[in-house]
């Protein structure tokens, strides 16, 4: 079985999930997702370095760099046209798509009674304002975006006023998230397939709790109400696996973030389970349904 995983560059993410699949006996080949050409008509349909897409069992997509607009598009316009053409994607690109749009993700969590933060999201700086104003103390993040870069915690309206008016210079979307009061910590919770197979505490000194930017990552054992929250999440964003955020509250448990190409380099740090193999494992599982 051929397995090609896409990504921008080899590291450890890739070097795990290539040798989980090599002890499956699978031929697992790094793809860099830079280097797509796509022919119309197509035979072959994409091709990466002269080798055809198509002739392998399944994609594993491991990141999707930032780019251009027209970048961007072209890449998920491509995994669209291998999946309708019979190639198994893991993640498929329509949850890529829902998850890497905070707005959207956001939208449908709460359109189906998930507990998410309230959140304003405009391209107008009179309404970025007025979001401000009516949630007080809120987290400004990038529509796009992971591992905790760029967002800002504004609780002063003349703060806000400024990091406003730099955003409408670069045309950007205000997505603006109130501030959940919840402690020194958040949690992720690892979903692969119908089961929560891992998850963490992030712990630290600020409200930003990324392992990226330096929070502790520690072992969790999710409750019951907890797990079936993220399971609901995972599946109404249609994900293999997902890392789902959330954040604990007087109120219970709200949803923050739902990643669809999470890292778990930290979580791995926090249990003996071998993430790379539970995920390589459930898309071998996939393919011989």
């Amino acid at each position: 079985m051929k397995v090609g995983i896409l990504a921008d560059r080899r590291g450890w993410h890739v070097e795990a999930l290539a040798k989980a699949l090599a002890r499956r006996g699978c031929q697992a080949d790094f793809l860099p997702i830079t280097r797509l050409v796509a022919c119309v008509p197509g035979h072959p349909l994409v091709t990466i370095n002269s080798q055809s897409l198509e002739s392998h069992d399944a994609l594993l997509v491991r990141t999707i760099p930032e780019g251009s607009l027209e970048q961007i598009i072209f890449r998920m316009n491509t995994l669209h046209r291998l999946e309708a053409a019979g190639v198994r994607i893991m993640n498929r690109p329509t949850p890529l798509e829902q998850t890497v749009d905070k707005y959207y993700t956001s939208s449908l969590l709460a359109s189906r009674g998930l507990p998410t933060p309230r959140t304003v999201v405009a391209e107008g700086f009179d309404d970025a304002m007025a979001a401000f104003q009516a949630l007080g103390d809120v987290i400004v993040k990038p529509l796009f975006g992971a591992g905790g870069r760029g967002m800002v915690r504004v609780s002063d309206a003349d703060v806000a006023y400024r990091i406003f008016r730099a955003l409408a210079l670069t045309r950007s979307i205000f997505y603006i998230q109130e501030f959940v009061p919840h402690g020194d910590y958040d949690l992720r919770g690892l979903v692969i397939g119908d089961r929560v197979v891992a998850a963490m505490r992030r712990r630290s000194d600020g409200w930003r709790h990324n392992v990226s930017q330096g929070a502790r990552p520690e072992p969790h054992v999710m409750d019951n109400d907890v797990t079936d929250l993220c399971l609901k999440a995972s599946r109404l964003l249609g994900t293999d696996y997902a890392g789902i955020d959330l954040l604990q509250t007087a109120h219970g448990y709200t949803v923050v973030e739902v990643n669809s190409i999470p890292g778990w380099s930290g979580l791995q740090r926090t249990t003996e389970i071998e993430i790379a193999q539970e995920i390589a494992d459930h898309l071998l599982s996939q393919l011989r349904k």
